[in-house]
């Protein structure tokens, strides 16, 4: 489908994703820069169809994903607009984005060609669903990574469950729980960037990647040394320690027991802010996700997404933290010992419909 109308929208610059030819490069441009970014249905459907459509063009034999604004390659999903939506029982319209953002995050991380991702600035949530599951990630020097949803009473998701069980030792049960910020040297060091560029190299690379040589000697050509590393490659002992524990708060107690450690008691505190459900839904998720197969993840998700929507954690946080921004949310339950871990862990081992999707909302 060389040409088509998607390609074609590289000539609108007012369009919230771009979509344009450089040699053998598919360029992808998120272009809302207002928003940092962030991902509406429109956006997601669209890049979806553009990788299909180049997925069988020849011409092209590799994807670039970049964002504009230096502010962040991609915040996330538009929780604000989800919020709304829910709140106005628009539920089709809400599970709908969630089956094409997870869909869309399954494509990437199955897609024949190499997705490479020129990260600058925030990268969270829905950002982490399209740039971790391709195969090279360049963090600039304003990468920052997070998966924060814990904080708005809300999981780890975007096939979070699959991949963060797979960083080294316990990092990515910290990250998952914590929703905790991290630079590009801490990123490289787990894996979770596979190469360190200025910002101001991006377009340089996107030019020789167009040229078709190869992916990782282009990107070695640009690498500048690995920034210095920060707090979770500081603490990985207290990190590796601490978050293996068999629950939430077997967890704060190894962290409150660290004598003298200023880290721990710091992310003791931090994880007393959280939603109480949401840590154990990310807990379980740490748990079960290492032995689960990406569409595994992805399906489980879906259900824990749609379950949430009928829930008040979520609406709650957005509450807090983004629409009255007071950051004061009253989480229900407002206790680890009130959280219902049987509903939780039905939502793991409840069978799914063939096409992946929740089950109907009454099964919840």
């Amino acid at each position: 489908m060389a040409g088509g109308q998607a390609d074609r929208q590289a000539d609108r610059q007012d369009e919230d994703i771009l979509f344009a030819r450089r040699g053998a490069v598919g360029l992808v441009t998120l272009n809302r820069p207002r928003a940092l970014n962030a991902l509406s249905l429109a956006m997601i459907a669209a890049l979806h169809a553009q990788l299909r459509a180049w997925e069988t063009d020849a011409a092209i034999t590799r994807i670039v994903l970049r964002g504009t604004g230096g502010r962040a390659f991609c915040a996330g999903g538009d929780v604000r607009a989800l919020h709304a939506l829910a709140k106005a029982g628009r539920h089709a319209e809400v599970d709908a984005f969630w089956h094409g953002e997870y869909g869309l995050d399954a494509c990437i991380q199955a897609y024949p060609k190499p997705i490479v991702s020129l990260i600058d600035g925030l990268c969270m949530g829905g950002g982490n669903g399209l740039s971790l599951h391709g195969s090279h990630r360049v963090a600039a020097e304003g990468y920052r990574f997070a998966m924060p949803e814990v904080g708005i009473g809300f999981f780890p998701d975007v096939g979070m469950t699959y991949a963060l069980p797979r960083l080294p030792g316990r990092t990515g049960t910290y990250l998952a729980l914590t929703g905790a910020t991290l630079g590009p040297g801490d990123a490289l060091a787990l894996g979770l960037a596979t190469h360190h560029a200025p910002a101001g190299r991006f377009d340089a690379i996107v030019a020789d990647l167009a040229g078709g040589g190869a992916i990782d000697a282009v990107l070695a050509g640009h690498a500048e040394p690995p920034p210095p590393t920060g707090p979770v490659t500081a603490e990985r002992a207290v990190i590796d320690a601490c978050f293996g524990e068999p629950g939430v708060a077997d967890i704060l107690a190894r962290l409150d027991g660290a004598a003298g450690s200023g880290f721990a008691a710091d992310t003791a505190a931090l994880l007393r802010t959280r939603s109480p459900t949401s840590l154990c839904i990310a807990h379980a998720q740490m748990q079960r996700g290492a032995t689960m197969t990406f569409a595994q993840a992805i399906a489980v998700e879906t259900r824990l997404a749609a379950w949430l929507m009928d829930g008040h954690d979520f609406f709650e946080g957005v509450r807090a933290a983004l629409i009255d921004k007071d950051g004061a949310p009253a989480w229900r339950p407002a206790t680890l010992e009130a959280v219902d871990h049987a509903a939780i862990a039905r939502m793991f081992e409840a069978p799914f419909a063939a096409t992946g999707g929740p089950a109907p909302r009454s099964d919840t």
